[in-house]
């Protein structure tokens, strides 16, 4: 949560703009921006990494305010692949970091508990794994291929796909970890007060919110930026 409750700009030194929202810190590593900044603005950090100052203010924008829209007009093809490499970054930060993490400490949990409650949580959480690792796959190996062809002027190799089927497709990966949230609050023994059940359950908001904000960014920047090459090319 931003604490100054403001719309950051490229004048903030980018210090600044980290100490408000600490969650931001995950922006900065997906994007290659080292610490060490000192007095810089935002404005400076971002060039000397090469990066679209407009790009990220609004990732960062999207981050720290749930009802942020951004304004798209400024940018440009390179921050559309700027926008799939910090996607990438994002599911290899979930992959081998978040889900890992989660994974060892559900099956610490899991060893404690009754034999039902146990295939529960264990199919419950296979399950979601599952659909989560398909919907990063269909993105690596469809979505983004296809937004690479389109920037390049190349013919993809489905030519009956659009954007728009990703939009329509792109489903919520966060309700079955709700779901797991739900179990873990309501349904598991009243007895188990394991201090390890308490830091499952911060694990899947922060996990939860994270993959909220991931997909805001597809949401209000990569489709609609992605539609307007669309019909450039029309």
């Amino acid at each position: 949560m931003n604490l100054n409750n403001t719309i950051y700009n490229k004048r903030m030194k980018m210090a600044e703009l980290v100490a408000s929202d600490i969650s931001l810190l995950s922006i900065l590593q997906r994007l290659n921006i080292t610490l060490g900044f000192g007095e810089a603005t935002v404005a400076e950090v971002c060039a000397q990494h090469n990066i679209s100052t407009d790009l990220f203010l609004m990732i960062c924008n999207i981050y720290s305010f749930r009802d942020y829209q951004p304004q798209i007009d400024t940018l440009t093809d390179d921050d559309i692949r700027n926008i799939t490499t910090y996607l990438r970054a994002s599911h290899k930060y979930y992959s081998t970091i978040c889900f890992p993490a989660l994974h060892n400490n559900i099956h610490k949990m899991v060893k404690e508990l009754d034999d039902v409650s146990r295939r529960l949580i264990d199919k419950f959480y296979d399950d979601y794994d599952n659909e989560v690792n398909n919907h990063f796959q269909y993105e690596e190996e469809i979505v983004f291929p296809y937004i690479e062809n389109l920037l390049n002027n190349r013919q993809s190799d489905n030519s009956e796909y659009n954007i728009s089927l990703f939009e329509h497709n792109h489903g919520n990966v966060n309700e079955k970890l709700n779901d797991l949230s739900n179990i873990i609050i309501k349904y598991l023994n009243k007895d188990y007060t394991s201090q390890l059940r308490f830091e499952i359950l911060s694990e899947i908001h922060l996990i939860g919110n994270d993959l909220l904000k991931h997909s805001n960014i597809e949401n209000k920047l990569l489709v609609p930026l992605v539609e307007k090459i669309e019909q450039r090319n029309e």
